[in-house]
């Protein structure tokens, strides 16, 4: 298959939580981490999340011009299989294209004119068929993306090892919570044999946090 690279980048306490215990979207990055991942973003062609990171976090997912000089916007795609973005969601707004990608036969939101609805095959459970996904973007010329979450969309890429680098920013916190949203939610392996095997290429101290550039065994 012809597809892009795909980075995953994300930030998680100690005990592996993305979020606070209900959901809501809370800060771990340290400040020097926030611009090594607007960096990050600058880099690449797209940033990728799921429908439920746009509706419980509403995300901008630009590049901010206090982290990095001479800013350019990558191109903000959203998995939604049933097309529910918001009109006013952050991520549809003027400072950069949009692709929503969504299964066929659906009511189509209208939206204005720099978010494109890509209509993609589903897979045997009725979701998004990632594999589809990626080879419709890579037509459309898209090299590299950074998948940015949510956990659901983290998991459904690494089970389909669909991930050539996973970086994970891990603070100096702990948040609890026993349905605490994770790095990697979904449902998960059902025998230690499917556990997905990672190699460690590189730990970098920051600012009381750690960073981990994990890749995929083979």
């Amino acid at each position: 298959m012809n597809r892009p690279k795909i980075i995953i980048n994300c930030a998680m306490s100690a005990d592996g939580k993305i979020a606070l215990p209900d959901k809501t979207q809370m800060r771990i990055s340290s400040e020097s981490d926030m611009k090594r991942v607007h960096n990050l973003r600058n880099c690449c062609d797209a940033v990728l999340v799921g429908i439920g990171a746009v509706l419980s976090d509403d995300p901008k997912l630009t590049v901010k011009e206090k982290y990095v000089y001479d800013s350019r916007q990558p191109i903000r795609i959203i998995l939604d299989t049933n097309c529910k973005t918001p009109h006013d969601a952050l991520v549809v707004n003027q400072k950069a294209k949009t692709i929503i990608c969504c299964k066929e036969n659906i009511e189509k939101n209208t939206f204005q004119n720099n978010v494109e609805i890509l209509v993609c095959k589903t897979n045997q459970q009725n979701h998004l068929d990632l594999h589809d996904v990626l080879n419709r973007l890579a037509q459309k010329g898209i090299q590299t993306i950074l998948i940015e979450g949510g956990g659901t969309i983290i998991w459904s890429f690494l089970k389909e090892k669909l991930v050539d680098d996973l970086l994970v920013y891990m603070g100096s916190i702990i948040i609890g919570g026993k349905k605490t949203p994770t790095m990697a939610d979904g449902i998960g392996i059902t025998n230690a044999n499917e556990a997905i095997q990672l190699n460690i290429k590189k730990i970098e101290p920051k600012n009381n946090g750690v960073l981990i550039h994990y890749q995929l065994r083979d």
